[in-house]
């Protein structure tokens, strides 16, 4: 996992770009990056605060449980999302058995390997 997918934000939401396109954004500061965002000539701006501090991936999630679901904001979501889970699953390691097969031992009773003795002994 890259070192700032553990990195908390108190802020989620979306914004539209100038140039058209819908993000999906991540602050600590509702207000500083709110003004940043209108500076940078961001319109549609939706920021909520988030209940407690979350990473990325937690913090899409709470978004689409809230409802943050239409239009391009959902989809911007809903993309950002795809992006984040599928970088969480490089983390993940599966490991898979080739070529090993499962093997039993016959044990012997006691009373078997007495009669094997026996029969040993007695010459048989």
């Amino acid at each position: 996992m890259a070192k700032n997918e553990n990195k908390l934000f108190t802020v989620a939401g979306t914004a539209r770009n100038a140039d058209g396109t819908v993000k999906a954004r991540f602050a600590n500061d509702l207000v500083a990056r709110i003004k940043i965002l209108s500076k940078a000539g961001c319109t549609d701006i939706n920021l909520i605060e988030l209940p407690q501090g979350m990473t990325k991936l937690d913090a899409l999630k709470h978004l689409q449980s809230v409802g943050m679901t239409d239009g391009d904001a959902g989809f911007a979501v809903q993309t950002k999302l795809a992006e984040k889970s599928k970088v969480a699953k490089k983390g993940e390691v599966k490991v898979a058995a080739k070529g090993a097969k499962a093997s039993t031992t016959r044990v012997k009773s006691n009373a078997e390997q007495a009669a094997d003795d026996l029969a040993a002994a007695l010459g048989k």
